[in-house]
């Protein structure tokens, strides 16, 4: 009797779709909700530095006098606190994670 009911799990694993994805070969789906990476958009920057100032993490630093914003990735924890604050709405939330960082560089735009 355990061989036919073993013989009925094979041919239902056979016969499926794996759960997993392939991840190198197929892109992994994008969760709803999923906070993910900050982006910037420079152009509409008025470099006001409140993202900085109220950052928790202190991931962020403003040159207001270069017109540069840098960002530690490897300090930022997606809160969002920064992009509900930007006064010109030139932070944003991407649903992507982006590469994995393994070095202290500081990204500037």
């Amino acid at each position: 009797m355990a061989f036919f009911q073993m013989k009925k799990m094979i041919l239902g694993w056979t016969f499926r779709t794996p759960v997993t994805t392939r991840y190198p070969f197929a892109p992994r789906k994008i969760c709803p909700g999923s906070r993910g990476r900050l982006d910037i958009t420079i152009a509409n920057c008025i470099f006001c530095s409140v993202c900085a100032k109220r950052c928790p993490t202190d991931a962020l630093v403003v040159d207001k006098a270069n017109k540069k914003w840098h960002i530690d990735r490897l300090r930022c924890i997606s809160c969002g606190y920064c992009v509900e604050l930007c006064p010109k709405k030139c932070l944003a939330l991407a649903g992507d994670h982006g590469i994995p960082t393994v070095t202290k560089d500081m990204e500037t735009f």
